[in-house]
């Protein structure tokens, strides 16, 4: 496969109004959007947004990138980003703030290849408090997915940030280096948005968006590994870390990678 250029997803979003879009299903009413709740758009210190999973009572799941001003690269004060639960049309099923907020370790926002960058771009938000509305329930998560395995994804974005969308059906085109190239559909604003697995019968995270890129002149989305990444993030949230801001944190790896042949550039 060809690969061309990626972009990184802004967290700086500007509003926008919905956009019909064939590929994905717009969950606007109650019943469209049960079962999905714990998938919420998180709003960050009224810059902008990316979307979050519930994935524990007090814990969301989202993109590493999205906790760095994209102007300075510096990290930004996760105190000042609240996680809006089922986030439809100006309500949502709860609202929390964020306590503590750790990225991967080895996650370095100004490395600027695909590969890199998107591999370890996760990161674990810690709720002020715990949501325990009967109408939310976290989901569980699952080892990454094989390649052709159908796959989903929930999304914000900047032309439907006021409800969530869905694309049921798209698949893992390629795993490699730890990084999942797909074919879902997703849009500015849709970085730590949850791709899930359809295949023990519910909804089960498997990763998370990181990116957008061009196969052979098809859009396409990378998501990042999960499995490793968020064992880690736990440890590191369990040695009681992601308490005070942090400066941008530099990447050490004596593991070998295999590159995806993707560069990032500016949109």
């Amino acid at each position: 496969m060809r690969r061309a250029f990626v972009w990184l997803f802004c967290v700086m979003t500007a509003t926008a109004v919905g956009a019909a879009d064939t590929d994905l299903t717009a969950l606007q009413t109650g019943d469209d959007n049960r079962g999905w709740e714990a998938v919420g758009r998180l709003d960050i210190d009224g810059r902008g947004f990316c979307t979050g999973a519930l994935i524990g009572p007090d814990l969301v799941l989202t993109a590493a990138h999205c906790l760095f001003d994209t102007d300075t690269g510096e990290r930004i004060d996760h105190g000042k980003i609240e996680f809006l639960a089922g986030w439809r049309n100006g309500r949502a099923s709860a609202y929390r703030w964020v306590r503590r907020a750790v990225v991967h370790p080895d996650f370095n926002y100004s490395d600027k290849t695909a590969e890199d960058r998107t591999r370890n771009d996760v990161a674990l938000l810690e709720l002020h408090h715990p949501i325990n509305n009967t109408s939310v329930t976290p989901f569980k998560t699952e080892s990454r997915p094989r390649k052709g395995q159908r796959i989903g994804v929930v999304s914000y974005a900047r032309d439907r940030s006021e409800a969530p969308s869905l694309q049921e059906v798209c698949n893992v085109m390629a795993r490699q280096g730890g990084v999942l190239i797909t074919s879902c559909d997703v849009n500015f604003g849709a970085s730590g948005a949850p791709i899930f697995s359809f295949e023990s019968g519910e909804p089960r995270v498997v990763s998370v968006i990181s990116a957008m890129a061009e196969v052979d002149g098809k859009k396409v989305s990378l998501g990042t590994q999960l499995e490793g990444p968020l064992k880690v993030l736990r440890g590191e949230l369990a040695a009681g870390k992601g308490v005070f801001q942090a400066p941008a944190p530099e990447m050490f790896s004596t593991t070998e990678r295999r590159s995806t042949g993707a560069k990032f550039a500016k949109p």
